[in-house]
């Protein structure tokens, strides 16, 4: 029988792996983004152009490969700032 810690454990290797994964997913796509736009801005692109596909490019990503660990962090420091804004 598996106990609570061994459980706890194995799912939280496995999800190191799949945040791992993730993150290299993102990290390449990140770097794709990067490339286009600087073939784009060497071609001549106005300036507003490479920046408003760099930004869409960023939120199709966000939607594709969410960012889990800024998501908890941003959860955090919105609820921190809730109880301080209460008191």
């Amino acid at each position: 029988i598996w106990g609570v810690r061994t459980l706890y454990y194995l799912n939280t290797e496995v999800t190191r792996e799949m945040d791992a994964g993730v993150r290299q997913k993102r990290v390449e796509a990140l770097e794709k983004i990067k490339d286009k736009a600087m073939e784009m801005a060497k071609t001549g692109r106005d300036s507003l152009e490479v920046r408003d596909f760099v930004t869409e490019a960023k939120k199709e990503l966000a939607y594709e490969l969410p960012d889990e660990d800024a998501f908890r962090k941003a959860v955090g420091a919105t609820k921190a700032y809730m109880s301080k804004r209460q008191k």
